[in-house]
């Protein structure tokens, strides 16, 4: 990729998240108006990445990025091929469409320029997920689509509903992601794969690897979790708590589709198995027909709507675990269609719900006057969904078909999901399109209307683009279609499906599916009643489990802490001094090296003097009565090892070493005087006997310790480099000052404010103990009778 064509990839890129630097000054200045120059930064990046096209569609590959962690071999690097180009494409698109729509449905709302802002973001990260040709740059902008997705999803976040709507979908899709990064982990780290680049041009290495079914099963939960399939699909219908714009963004061209184009990217390397072609069509077939029949139950517009997209990811799994190349085809066609009918449909629900004042199906009614660019909208979208030509759907339900028509039982079942998926489905996108707007209009509903231009203007361009697209098949499929389909098989394709009816098996059982959905719609109420008496005699569910493990979760977290934090100093210092001994002990008996004691080393008469010194100061701080006289006894300690530092020709140490015990126990002292401590230590001798085996445990394996290091040959790089650069680089004689001050400056300056912090404390607890004027405050531990 030239400079001038990477250039316009990272803007394309930066453009999103300029925006949302932007968006509270530019909605403070302009209000609603706002979305017009806001919408200018997803259209920009749409027409850049539009330019690409013309290459992408005669099969080149665009790669451009540079390094960012070299140590690491992690690059900060992006791949344009079919298949990330058009997922751009129906991002930054579909997202212009989005920030008009936000402008007009959210107008006069107090955190209007917050939700561009996280709005942007969102849009970003997923321009950035699709476009990643780096693994790890791949997952960080996949976590970033979760995060994202969190604040929008609880932007209301006064409601419960919401918030606990943002934290299932952060949950769920945040904790596939940590699975996706082992997988990543496991791909560069056992088979030195770092990019898609090179996972798609290695061949059959994923799939000839002896750890093929746990990177298999690692990357198919990330992809799972994030597109919702059964049973982590819970969070999708509950993400409809967010505003009427992330919701139609959400489950049209981002989030939901980030789990869809990771199949189909690694459809060419981990594809083409037993285990693919297994997992796959059974998630997604079992996703398909439950999220139909949910859809069918729902009476909430927003929620039918979602439930069909959890149907349609399950489709689009299952197409993708079919592999073979029309079946490919297929998905990439109705990735297509779902997200043009899906974006409209939900704008719709949104407008519906903006001039009606109510998205329950049951009290709307005859808004087709009142609102019929908005009715037009919805039809074309619903023609669309319902797969009746000449629109997208169409082209895309005849291509299922001609996937599935083997006479094999494995296709026979996943031909007759499909068929009742797509009926239900046919049916569901006629009561969120048909039902509000004929008929006779409830009193409940006063002076409905037609929204402003940018309200209905993103329903009304999906639902046209869905026509023009299968009414110009052939420019359809060259630009979009065939590079994306080529991309996710792995070779060139050819599609020619049109809009024209052929009379063949697929014809005819795309017949069948819209009588059986015309049916299912005369019967929906029925079906309706019938589904939800069904779910309540079952009672448990997904949705509930996920309650019942976070609240089991969390008593777990609390018995815990309070077994490891009971809020006892002498407790926690023993379960540090014991994690300590256990590593200082366990890899000598782990190793075998146990009990072989190093040598003790020979001495001179003076050394002994200082060890009997310091043998000697142990004791009164043992037997003393009281704690001022053990704490002044303990700074005879610090006093023999400032000593051993004089005597080992180290002045400097030795007279920092006196300083800073002698402060020591000055403050201690202090200290002591001014807290309310009981003057001697009165634990059971039970308590003193283990906390004397963990002293004698701790510091027996310290002295080991460093005597086996210190009998170890000595390694004079370090010295070396120190002794030859302590005067060119930092122009000083004296070493130790050279590297406290220079090599190790920023260390030094951290080890200065942990002290000023600990000094700031302690000054902090002596104040909340004793008041200014010697008023003594309650102490919050203290028992009150």
């Amino acid at each position: 990729m030239t400079g001038i064509e990477a250039t316009n990839g990272y803007i394309a890129l930066a453009l999103p998240f300029l925006a949302a630097a932007l968006a509270p000054l530019l909605t403070r200045v302009l209000g609603q108006h706002a979305a017009w120059p806001l919408a200018i930064a997803p259209a920009a990046a749409f027409f850049i990445l539009f330019g690409a096209v013309p290459g992408v569609s005669a099969g080149d590959v665009f790669l451009f990025g540079f390094d960012w962690i070299p140590s690491f071999d992690i690059r900060f690097s992006f791949r344009l091929d079919g298949l990330s180009t058009v997922f751009g494409l129906l991002i930054t698109g579909i997202g212009t469409l989005i920030v008009l729509y936000s402008g007009g449905y959210l107008a006069g709302h107090k955190d209007q320029g917050r939700f561009f802002s996280f709005i942007f973001l969102f849009m970003g990260s997923m321009l950035g997920l699709v476009l990643a040709d780096d693994l790890m740059t791949l997952f960080v902008y996949w976590e970033l689509t979760s995060i994202t997705s969190f604040l929008l999803i609880g932007f209301d976040h006064h409601r419960e509903a919401a918030r606990r709507g943002a934290i299932q979908a952060l949950v769920i899709t945040g904790g596939g992601g940590l699975a996706l990064l082992a997988g990543f982990i496991v791909i560069r780290e056992l088979t030195g794969l770092a990019s898609m680049t090179e996972v798609l041009a290695a061949g059959d290495a994923l799939r000839d690897s002896a750890l093929y079914v746990p990177i298999l099963i690692l990357v198919l939960c990330g992809a799972f979790t994030k597109s919702a399939q059964m049973p982590f699909h819970v969070w999708l219908p509950n993400a409809m708590e967010a505003p009427t714009p992330v919701s139609a963004y959400l489950h049209s061209a981002t989030m939901v589709k980030a789990g869809i184009y990771l199949l189909l990217r690694f459809h060419p390397a981990l594809g083409d198995t037993a285990l693919w072609t297994t997992i796959l069509p059974a998630f997604g077939a079992v996703t398909l027909v439950v999220g139909a029949l949910l859809a069918l139950r729902a009476t909430d517009i927003k929620i039918t709507l979602a439930y069909t997209t959890v149907a349609s990811l399950g489709l689009l799994v299952m197409l993708i675990g079919v592999g073979t190349e029309t079946a490919i085809i297929a998905a990439v066609l109705y990735l297509i269609a779902h997200s043009l009918f899906k974006g409209g449909l939900f704008m719709v629900a949104g407008s519906v719900d903006h001039g009606a004042h109510t998205r329950e199906i049951e009290k709307l009614g005859g808004l087709g006057r009142a609102m019929p660019i908005t009715f037009a909208a919805a039809m074309l979208c619903a023609l669309s969904m319902g797969g009746v030509t000449p629109f997208v759907g169409f082209l895309a339900k005849e291509e299922i078909y001609h996937a599935l028509e083997y006479a094999d039982p494995y296709y026979v079942a996943l031909m007759i999901a499909a068929i009742v998926g797509n009926a239900l489905m046919f049916a569901a996108a006629f009561i969120v399109a048909l039902k509000p707007f004929v008929g006779r209009m409830p009193e409940t509903i006063h002076h409905p209307h037609e929204g402003s231009l940018t309200i209905w203007i993103g329903p009304l361009i999906l639902g046209v683009a869905g026509l023009v697209g299968a009414l110009f098949y052939a420019t359809y499929h060259q630009l979009f279609t065939m590079p994306m389909a080529s991309a996710a098989v792995g070779a060139p394709v050819e599609i020619g499906i049109g809009w024209v009816p052929h009379l063949n098996l697929a014809f005819a059982l795309s017949m069948a599916t819209v009588v059986l959905g015309i049916v299912i719609y005369l019967l929906s109420a029925r079906l309706r009643a019938g589904i939800a008496g069904f779910l309540a005699a079952v009672g448990w569910g997904p949705d509930k489990g996920f309650d019942q493990a976070m609240r089991g979760l969390i008593r777990a977290a609390v018995r815990i802490t309070r077994l490891l934090q009971p809020g006892h100093l002498d407790q926690y210092m023993a379960v540090t001094i014991a994690v300590i001994i256990a590593a200082l002990f366990g890899p000598l008996i782990y190793t075998g090296g146990w009990p072989a004691i190093p040598a003790f080393p020979r001495l001179h008469f003076y050394e002994w003097a200082v060890f009997a010194l310091l043998l000697a100061g142990i004791l009164p701080v043992v037997l003393a009565t009281n704690r001022l006289t053990a704490i002044l006894s303990l700074g005879i300690q610090g006093f023999a090892v400032a000593l051993i530092f004089m005597l080992l020709g180290a002045p400097d140490l030795s007279f920092t070493q006196f300083m800073v015990e002698t402060l020591s126990v000055v403050i201690l002292a202090l200290a002591m005087t001014r807290l309310k401590l009981s003057v001697a230590d009165h634990r059971p001798l039970r308590d003193k006997v283990q906390a004397g085996v963990l002293a004698i445990a701790a510091g027996s394996g310290f002295g080991l310790f460093l005597l086996s290091i210190a009998q170890r040959p000595f390694d004079r790089t370090l010295s070396d480099f120190f002794e030859r650069y302590s005067y060119a680089i930092a122009h000083g004689r004296n070493i130790v000052n050279v590297i406290l001050v220079d090599f190790r400056g920023v260390d030094t300056m951290g080890e200065i404010a942990v002290v000023m912090v600990t000094g700031l404390a302690v000054l902090a607890l002596i104040r909340i103990r004793v008041g200014p004027k010697g008023v003594r405050y309650p102490d919050p531990l203290e028992k009150t009778p």
